[in-house]
């Protein structure tokens, strides 16, 4: 066995050997995605290459002169032979005529000639596009079958004057591939786009035909054209088509591009009335005598041609199955949009009315406020003198999950009345909040985050619902607080939007979906109903908002009691948030799943809640990139403007929403100055951060708690402290 050490000895050995640097790989989750997105721009690439939106090139050359052409071909037959330098032309003798069928096959129109030109016992010559053959390759086989020749008309029928000789060699072999896959044979026949009768050939096209001839095919025009693409009426169509006196013809029609029910009606009187005149009619080789246009085609070439069959057909499915995708998707967007706009003013007409009470008499107990913190000392002080300044009786809870910088010793260093620090190891939100149940001396408690601060009558205005026996939940509206950022106002609009508007509807329905961790209330007995706070999801918000509802209670929406959250001020520390949510969403509706086939208050919410939360904050997100997907198809590959204005009315419709849902919360229309970016931008990163999710749920990923960095810059309106930074400067706070 061969030594792998130095031929002049062993390599001496390091006393430091070098760190072994590990290959960083991929993860699943994002190469799946990446490859879902690589994979549906091919196909729709595709799917434009074989329907002429792609590379597609619609100039014809105006007429030139012809004093390049041969007189012989000027003078000749329809059928041009240049191969091998030469320059001759041919015509079909008398009595016999070759039928062109130009631009098929047409799914419609192709079959009905086929039919009737085998009623007749009659040939003919079919010269197709690639687009139509790579589309519908059956009928080019039945054609090949029933005796008939195929000829090469281009893929994208340009005209090929205007193109170079690497395009033309491209349209003739993309031609030639459909065939193969379509048949399996080649063709050597040829027809020009927009060719007519040879004397029409010019100084312009001869240079085509010379080269198309270098390539060893014959080049087949016509000298009898029916003109029934202008559909001048069957009896005139059969008075076109007709040669004098008893010469051979080749006959132009078309089988695609338009109604073609006067050809086939047309074709049904002309076949049978000039065989009576003893007419046949044969494709073009029988009746020149000559061999077989068609060759086999075997081996790679074979299966080169099918596999390009196989790709376009499952373009031609996935575009189908994108825009039933579309549609779906349209129905959800302005079906939620629909139900938002009548919901949210129906709640906001019952909860403003003059007199409305949520039960006989208000709520003014003390209630129990939990402050679950980890590592949050650049947040907690403002969270905690925020709550100093409630209008309503409270104890505060700070419990220290684990925190290693300090968080709790800056509470207890406040010393402030009714606020208690309860310490524990590390062990996530979940469970710092049942620590803090467990040590709560009050009925209602009241749950928010540690980086988010309360107005003074917030508390107040939260736990006015559980007037209502029936109440067990409440949901604040959250509010954005550092937005004076682009991000930021991006997350405003979407929380004024899309959550509080969402919160409205989901309220007057009785199935809301989540209670926000930064703002909300909770029944004690409630809670000790479902078990408490549970760690089987990364959204135990929502998990436990859930829960509620299949125990009976009702969650309710409390406009009022506004709270103000730090926000993620990166697009990192925004992806990981809404990775969390989106994944933690799906691990809650797959975990309440059971609730669809309950009966009572669970089965009302399994078959209300459930579907409405999977369509409109699941399926809705992950199939509306396909919009997106769409308008940037459209507007590189047209129609560049109905694509614009269909764009521009949907984000119309969106704006009212959000001026709506601004006025309704009283905001600043300002910051929706950005909202055409929002959609542009940010709307694209929160989809891919579903598809993720989607992804990582499908290939059985864990995702595990990601802290955020916070700055410590958010206070409520009218609170008087402000932290230091390290070199001692005041932060400025943003709300």
């Amino acid at each position: 066995m061969a030594s792998r050490t130095s031929r002049h000895g062993p390599a001496p050995r390091s006393q430091h050997p070098a760190p072994r640097t590990r290959r960083r790989r991929l993860p699943m989750r994002h190469f799946l995605p990446l490859l879902i997105l690589v994979a549906l721009l091919a196909m729709l690439m595709l799917r434009g290459y074989v329907h002429s939106e792609i590379l597609a090139d619609h100039r014809v050359q105006p007429e030139a002169a012809t004093d390049k052409v041969p007189a012989r071909i000027l003078d000749g037959g329809p059928v041009i032979d240049t191969r091998g330098g030469r320059t001759t032309s041919l015509s079909v003798p008398d009595r016999r005529l070759v039928l062109t069928f130009d631009d098929g096959p047409d799914p419609k129109w192709t079959p009905r000639v086929l039919d009737v030109l085998k009623e007749h016992h009659a040939h003919a010559v079919f010269f197709v596009t690639g687009t139509m053959a790579s589309r519908y390759p059956e009928l080019v086989n039945r054609m090949v079958r029933e005796g008939h020749e195929v000829g090469l008309h281009t893929f994208n029928h340009p005209d090929l004057s205007y193109q170079s000789k690497k395009r033309i060699d491209w349209e003739l072999s993309q031609n030639q591939l459909a065939l193969a896959g379509a048949a399996g044979i080649r063709t050597s026949l040829f027809r020009p786009p927009y060719s007519s009768f040879a004397d029409a050939m010019d100084n312009n096209s001869w240079p085509v035909t010379e080269y198309i001839g270098a390539r060893g095919y014959i080049t087949v025009v016509n000298n009898t054209d029916s003109e029934d693409w202008q559909r001048p009426g069957v009896d005139e169509i059969i008075r076109r088509a007709t040669p004098k006196g008893d010469k051979g013809a080749i006959v132009l029609m078309h089988d695609s591009g338009g109604d073609r029910g006067q050809t086939v009606r047309a074709l049904d009187r002309f076949l049978p009335g000039l065989q009576q005149r003893g007419y046949e009619f044969q494709n073009l080789t029988e009746a020149l005598d000559a061999p077989s246009a068609h060759t086999r085609v075997t081996g790679p070439d074979l299966w080169k041609g099918k596999a390009w069959i196989y790709l376009v057909r499952a373009s031609e499915e996935v575009t189908g199955v994108v825009v039933v995708g579309i549609a779906v998707i349209g129905v959800l967007v302005f079906t939620r949009f629909g139900m938002m706009l009548l919901l949210s003013a129906a709640h906001a007409r019952r909860v403003r009315r003059g007199g409305f009470r949520w039960g006989p008499t208000p709520i003014t107990e003390p209630v129990s406020v939990l402050v679950p913190a980890y590592n949050e000392a650049k947040c907690i002080e403002n969270t905690v003198r925020s709550l100093m300044a409630s209008e309503h009786p409270i104890e505060v809870l700070v419990i220290d999950d684990g925190s290693s910088d300090g968080t709790a010793r800056i509470v207890e260093d406040l010393g402030l009345p009714n606020v208690r620090v309860v310490r524990q190891l590390n062990a996530g939100k979940p469970a710092a909040l049942n620590r803090g149940l467990a040590n709560a001396r009050y009925d209602i408690i009241v749950m928010m985050d540690g980086d988010t601060v309360f107005e003074p009558a917030t508390v107040r205005e939260l736990v006015q619902p559980f007037a209502d026996l029936r109440v067990g939940a409440v949901a604040g509206n959250a509010k954005v607080g550092n937005r004076d950022s682009l991000i930021g106002a991006w997350q405003h609009i979407e929380y004024v939007m899309g959550f509080n508007l969402d919160r409205r509807m989901y309220d007057l329905l009785r199935c809301m979906p989540t209670i926000p961790g930064a703002v909300g209330a909770f029944r004690r007995s409630a809670l000790e109903r479902v078990g408490g706070m549970s760690d089987d999801t990364l959204a135990e918000d929502t998990d436990i908002t859930m829960a509620m509802h299949r125990d009976g209670w009702r969650v309710v929406y409390a406009e009022k009691a506004r709270a103000w959250t730090e926000a993620p001020e990166s697009v990192q520390q925004l992806w990981s948030q809404r990775y969390r949510w989106s994944y933690g969403t799906m691990q809650a509706i797959w975990k309440h799943r059971g609730a669809i086939v309950e009966r009572g208050p669970s089965g009302r919410f399994g078959r209300v809640g459930l579907p409405l939360v999977s369509l409109f904050m699941v399926l809705a997100p992950l199939l509306a990139p396909l919009i997106d997907v769409f308008l940037l198809y459209g507007i590189v590959f047209g129609p560049t403007q109905k694509t614009i204005l269909a764009w521009l009315g949907v984000l119309a419709i969106q704006a009212v929403c959000a001026a709506y849902a601004f006025r309704l919360d009283r905001e600043r229309m300002t910051h929706l100055i950005s909202l055409p970016l929002q959609q542009i931008l940010y709307r694209q990163l929160m989809y891919v951060v579903l598809l993720q999710s989607w992804i990582t749920a499908l290939t059985g990923g864990r995702l595990r708690w990601q802290k955020l960095r916070r700055t410590g810059v958010v206070e409520a309106p009218g609170s008087v402290p402000r932290q230091r930074d390290e070199s001692g400067n005041d932060r400025r706070p943003v709300a």
